[in-house]
């Protein structure tokens, strides 16, 4: 069970896209940002972080009997990014979310649904004090930050120990820092019978399936850049033609599937390998006798330099919201070393705070499992903040798809063609 709560059909990815040029709620992303009283605000539908929420407002709640917080899931639909542009669009939208997806908000931005964060008199100080150097990610093209960088999921590789063992690969120690160690281990799982995969990502055409295939691996492999910087993808490179001929060699040599597995393949044992973020330890906690290294590089890169995608939910300060003073003094409560603890202990979900592993000693001796990723998660890349996100992730997928998944068009071509047509995506 990959928990995707951000979109789970190429129908929503549609609706999403159009949100980005529909008329906004709300007006100047300024207004009433003095304003204090009553909000409303929406988490995720997910058990462990609606428990945090629900701590979260009564505390707030009990200290605050003049600015109180009502809370409540995010309505259900076809996903969330769906619900949340339409209630945009219907000016009703609630004051905070929690569940924003950082490649939703430049249509939400454009959508004038979207509160400048940076505009409050603190604004940019308290975020890029909290997250460190990793905030620069998450600003618009105008410089402002429209986002609170959250929480992240970095993602590294799952491997099952048993299968490993079974085919004759070392379990506490794998060979899987370099492609060519990655490939012999990848063969020796297949040629052994040990899984039907060696690794199984989806090989579906959703916008955001290749943050969990190509992704993670280019971010490595080029010690963090976005697939678009300065309003050009960067892809069509040597490091990007080597991702993606790593992937090519998998699926040429059926080390991964092109086909949907209905299921978690991992869980199910159809694969000796995942690409996963912390969530998934207490998903598959004594159900599979698991570990996990940072993602491959062509040369092999130390773990502690290795970089990965960022997996991260942001919260959202919307334009609809009457009292915008007391969402900030929420915002920022809800966001402070005291709560960012407490989600930490609630989900096992990484804050988007600097020196996380030090901020936080005793819980990380305490879940040894989790360090490297509290560790990892001072590496990561978001999705580029930029225009057209969706569109642009879609149309790196198809040709990615028809590509490497596939073998329908050479690699080269595929990195060229695709770079051209996302350079003018970006540039509109």
């Amino acid at each position: 069970m990959r928990r995707r709560i951000l979109i789970a059909t190429t129908a929503a990815a549609a609706a999403l896209a159009l949100t980005a040029c529909g008329g906004g709620g709300g007006g100047s992303t300024a207004a009433g940002l003095d304003k204090r009283g009553d909000i409303t605000i929406w988490y995720s539908n997910n058990e462990a972080e609606i428990a945090w929420g629900k701590q979260m407002v009564e505390a707030w709640n009990a200290e605050n009997p003049d600015e109180q917080i009502k809370a409540q899931e995010i309505p259900a639909g076809a996903s969330s990014e769906e619900v949340i542009g339409a209630a945009i669009t219907a000016g009703n939208a609630p004051c905070l979310v929690f569940n924003t997806s950082p490649a939703a908000v430049p249509g939400f931005q454009k959508q004038g649904g979207l509160v400048n964060l940076s505009e409050f008199e603190d604004g940019d100080d308290y975020i890029t004090e909290r997250s460190g150097d990793l905030a620069e990610q998450y600003r618009s093209e105008d410089g402002g930050l429209y986002q609170m960088p959250w929480k992240s999921n970095p993602v590294m590789i799952f491997y099952n120990k048993a299968m490993f063992k079974e085919a004759g690969l070392d379990p506490e120690n794998p060979s899987l820092s370099t492609y060519d160690e990655f490939l012999e281990s990848a063969r020796a799982i297949k040629e052994s019978g040990a899984a039907t995969f060696a690794i199984n990502p989806a090989p579906t055409s959703e916008f955001f399936q290749s943050w969990f295939d190509f992704y993670p691996l280019y971010a490595a492999q080029t010690g963090g850049t976005l697939l678009v910087e300065d309003g050009k993808a960067t892809f069509d490179s040597e490091d990007g033609k080597a991702v993606a001929d790593f992937w090519r060699t998998l699926y040429d040599e059926e080390l991964a599937g092109q086909e949907q597995y209905q299921g978690d393949a991992f869980a199910d044992g159809y694969s000796a390998m995942a690409i996963v973020g912390p969530w998934a330890i207490s998903v598959y906690g004594d159900a599979v006798e698991w570990g996990a290294v940072p993602v491959p590089t062509q040369d092999g890169t130390a773990a502690e330099d290795t970089w990965t995608f960022s997996d991260a939910k942001n919260v959202g300060l919307f334009t609809a919201c009457e009292n915008k003073a007391t969402a900030w003094d929420v915002l920022k409560f809800a966001t402070s070393e005291e709560q960012d603890g407490i989600w930490l202990e609630e989900t096992g979900q990484m804050p988007l705070r600097q020196n996380l592993t030090e901020t936080y000693p005793d819980y990380f001796e305490a879940n040894p499992a989790y360090e490297q990723f509290g560790d990892q998660a001072s590496r990561t890349v978001e999705v580029p903040n930029v225009q057209n996100s969706v569109e642009i992730w879609q149309k790196f997928r198809d040709g990615y798809s028809e590509s490497v998944i596939f073998d329908e068009k050479d690699v080269d071509a595929f990195l060229t063609d695709t770079a051209a047509e996302i350079d003018e995506l970006a540039g509109e």
